[in-house]
């Protein structure tokens, strides 16, 4: 059993138009997080000069992240969610649709997944 799922896609061919601004592209991951009917606790937003935002929202859930760069027609994602793991589904699908990417390199990670194994670490070092 896992506890949560984190997608983390790189978006190519996005029109420059949607993803120069915060301003363009913050209504369209608020409306994601509608979309994924996740909560929203907080998000910040940041403008780049002369072009490209970063943006982020706390979720109950987790968390939802993004990074645009414009000039390359690129956006990186991360959706974070634990529950309901078609919620992400739903927010990134609507990403998707809005942004309507030309290319997408993603995967899909299962966070948590050993919550219910007792995991032992015998050399914390090894770890590192």
């Amino acid at each position: 059993m896992a506890v949560g799922v984190h997608i983390i896609a790189d978006l190519y061919g996005v029109d420059a138009g949607l993803i120069s601004s915060a301003d363009t592209i913050s209504p369209i991951m608020e409306s994601a997080i509608k979309e994924g009917n996740l909560t929203e606790i907080s998000s910040q937003y940041y403008q780049f000069r002369p072009m490209g935002a970063s943006g982020i929202a706390l979720l109950a859930e987790s968390h939802l992240s993004f990074h645009t760069w414009p000039e390359h027609g690129l956006v990186t994602l991360d959706i974070y969610t634990c529950g309901d793991r078609s919620n992400a589904d739903r927010a990134f699908n609507y990403i998707l649709n809005v942004l309507q990417p030309t290319s997408i390199d993603y995967r899909k990670v299962e966070r948590g997944s050993k919550v219910e194994e007792d995991v032992k670490i015998d050399n914390p070092q090894l770890m590192l």
